[in-house]
């Protein structure tokens, strides 16, 4: 029960802490080594956090898939 209260924390906190990695980078006025390794960062945080997402789904297969892409995306922002 904790672990999946602790997911739906870290899914919530994902999304509203900001709109997206890049217009949070943007607002820092990062630039260079410091964006890429934000960015990276960033990107390794949101596939985490879509990972446990789909598995709280209970998604597989290509609705996984699927869903992981277009969560990371979102969080990236492109």
């Amino acid at each position: 029960m904790k672990r999946i209260a602790l997911i739906a924390v870290l899914s919530l906190a994902t999304t509203a802490a900001y709109a997206s990695c890049k217009s949070d980078a943007a607002d820092k006025k990062l630039a260079g080594a410091a964006m890429n390794s934000f960015m990276k960062k960033c990107e390794t945080d949101a596939k985490k956090t879509c990972d446990m997402s789909s598995a709280e789904k209970k998604l597989a297969g290509a609705a996984k898939t699927s869903f992981e892409k277009k969560c990371v995306t979102d969080a990236v922002g492109n």
